[in-house]
């Protein structure tokens, strides 16, 4: 994921509260709306093809 653009969003959703048990969360939250918002802009309108988008994604 393009590092300059990720820390660009990062700020706009520090304030998110994680409503997920802590016990069951196994990735961030903040990695998670990054991801879902990435994926929509390039192109994913349902939740499969943003998982998708995900997987594909170096790091991710």
């Amino acid at each position: 994921m393009n590092t300059i653009g990720n820390a660009a969003i990062r700020p706009d959703f520090a304030t998110l509260t994680d409503p997920r048990q802590k016990c069951k969360i196994e990735h961030k939250l903040l990695d998670i709306v990054i991801i879902a918002i990435c994926a929509v802009i390039s192109g994913s309108d349902t939740w499969p093809d943003i998982y998708e988008y995900g997987l594909n994604k170096p790091g991710c």
